[in-house]
């Protein structure tokens, strides 16, 4: 049985740390004892959060849309001369609509978001990264990072895309010391989701974990596990498989649903 990895003193890069689960990944890696370097656009958040994490953190206020702040982020962790253990790639955005309905601005904000902000962190880090033993690169994905579903067409292509990513990234790493993993939650509790989300989750079943409960599945993930990608939830486990070896099913599955699906995309009340 492996050893369960030792965090204390060594430096995490977190992105997204203000929101829901952002603070609760914040707070399990704080209580591990490492030095966290979050990363946020709303600088008075971000004060407050470290201010409850003890205020020994380092906090920037960038948005990572830019290709300066992106590299202002860089230049700050030059700073740790032992590198940088872990990279949280976890800030994300999502819309539940139809593709028609959505315009090409928004359609861009979540692909850069999701898919192309972690694919420019990761290249500008990897260096620093490289300084340091068993340092990883979580890549928080999602369930419809497997499963293709109605109203998440956008939002399914950026995390299809980012696993695709994670894959790729650890070959061509496979002969370092660098892990690049996929962390995969289902629905998660919160400000994210719309009220028509919710309402779509509640009238099809679909469980919405806690972010504190996601965020110490995560620190088991790093800490003890050896597996490339964890996917959180069942039956989203189950369907995620199904729908890789038997999409068919999975099709007709979610067309028996499109009538409740439609309904919420609408805003229509049931």
């Amino acid at each position: 049985m492996n050893m369960p990895l030792k965090l204390t003193n060594k430096v995490a890069v977190l992105t997204g740390a203000t929101g829901g689960l952002g603070q609760a990944i914040a707070q399990v890696l704080s209580d591990e004892g490492m030095v966290l370097v979050l990363v946020g656009r709303n600088s008075q958040k971000l004060a407050i959060l470290n201010q409850l994490l003890g205020g020994q953190h380092h906090y920037l206020t960038i948005d990572l849309q830019e290709l300066q702040d992106r590299q202002y982020l860089a230049d700050f962790c030059q700073q740790f001369k032992g590198g940088i253990q872990l990279l949280i790639n976890n800030a994300g955005t999502s819309d539940f609509r139809s593709l028609t309905d959505m315009t090409s601005a928004e359609v861009q904000t979540i692909l850069h978001t999701n898919l192309l902000i972690p694919i420019e962190l990761s290249r500008l880090l990897l260096p620093q990264m490289q300084a340091k033993p068993t340092a990883q690169i979580i890549n928080i994905g999602s369930a419809f990072g497997r499963l293709g579903f109605p109203g998440f067409s956008v939002y399914t292509a950026s995390k299809f895309g980012l696993r695709g990513f994670s894959e790729a990234l650890r070959r061509e790493l496979s002969d370092s010391d660098i892990k690049v993993r996929y962390f995969a939650p289902r629905a998660i509790q919160t400000e994210m989701n719309s009220a028509r989300v919710v309402g779509l989750n509640s009238a099809l079943g679909n469980h919405a974990d806690a972010p504190e409960c996601v965020a110490k599945s995560l620190l088991r993930f790093i800490k003890h596990s050896e597996a490339a990608e964890q996917f959180l939830g069942w039956p989203e486990r189950f369907f995620g498989r199904l729908n890789s070896f038997c999409s068919r099913l999975v099709d007709m599955g979610l067309k028996a649903k499109l009538p409740v699906i439609n309904q919420h995309l609408s805003g229509e009340k049931p």
